[in-house]
């Protein structure tokens, strides 16, 4: 194998890892303040279409990008209103988040299916993209595959080395502990979720307008599923979450890597490699013995009723 050939596989793969790295820095954010919210893949699917009506009547990408990610913020404050001050169950209502979302998305958009649009170039940065073997890959990417980079790093200092970072595992941990210190419970679980929405927005802008720069129903195929998998696969810390977007996004793309090779393998069968992966950790998680080793914060997903 040749070094031009890795160099392809390893920019494809942070390519395809980029919209669950953004997809699953919003949820572990939402699950790490204690709020389960299973409506990613709705929220994807409004950013990606909000996203992709504004860029093509505006002819701005970059204002395709600010409204898909005020779009999925938009969408989630339903969420978290219902979820959080009307204290409804929390998986109940992500599924339906996730209906309505896919709903509102296909009408939306019915305008402008198979229409395309000039996405983004890429940007390679001076010298950085000319390193050997990682230089394509990290350096000679699209501006949002660099905003992901760019808001793994800020959400990790935040989360590692910040008081903000400390307050929201207070919140997630035990909230009645946190109101008692004084700690606005509510406000943050509001700012978490409105947090994740805006990530799903993000990345459902980058699927419409960078990785396949065109509006189709179901353009997220399962990638909100996914990214909930893999925060329970990174164990709700970030550092994993950039390894665990870029392994799944290489499962992605095997079926393509193993054709290309001349290997007889059924495509299908390879194509559906990472929601089975999906499958199997969430299972592992609604186990007993996966749920104890996982580091799950202790209050995640239970219901938090104000004190009067």
């Amino acid at each position: 194998m040749d070094l031009a050939l890795l160099e392809n596989i390893l920019f494809a793969t942070v390519r395809t890892g980029t919209p669950l790295l953004l997809v699953a820095l919003g949820a572990m954010i939402s699950e790490r303040s204690g709020v389960l919210n299973l409506g990613q893949e709705g929220m994807i699917l409004v950013g990606a279409a909000c996203a992709f009506i504004a860029a093509y009547s505006a002819d701005s990408l970059m204002l395709g990008v600010v409204i898909g990610a005020l779009a999925g913020a938009l969408v989630s404050l339903i969420f978290a209103f219902v979820a959080l001050t009307l204290i409804s169950n929390q998986v109940a209502t992500g599924l339906a988040l996730t209906i309505f979302g896919t709903g509102l998305s296909a009408f939306l958009g019915a305008e402008y299916v198979g229409q395309s649009i000039e996405g983004m170039t890429r940007v390679e940065l001076p010298l950085l993209h000319k390193i050997p073997l990682i230089g394509p890959a990290l350096f000679g990417q699209d501006l949002m595959v660099y905003l992901g980079l760019t808001l793994f790093a800020l959400v990790f200092w935040t989360m590692r080395s910040t008081r903000l970072g400390l307050i929201i595992r207070a919140v997630g941990e035990n909230p009645q502990v946190a109101h008692a210190l004084g700690y606005k419970v509510l406000l943050v679980r509001y700012a978490a979720v409105l947090f994740g929405g805006a990530m799903a927005g993000l990345a459902g802008a980058y699927l419409s307008l960078s990785y396949t720069p065109m509006w189709a129903e179901g353009i997220s195929a399962g990638r909100g599923w996914i990214a909930l998998a893999l925060v329970v696969f990174a164990s709700w810390r970030t550092e994993r979450i950039l390894m665990g977007a870029w392994l799944f996004g290489f499962a992605s793309i095997l079926h393509l890597l193993l054709q290309g090779f001349g290997y007889d393998v059924p495509s299908n069968l390879l194509a559906m490699l990472p929601y089975a992966v999906t499958i199997v950790v969430l299972v592992f998680m609604m186990s007993r013995k996966g749920a104890k080793g996982l580091f799950a914060p202790r209050s995640l997903g239970q219901p938090y009723h104000p004190p009067q």
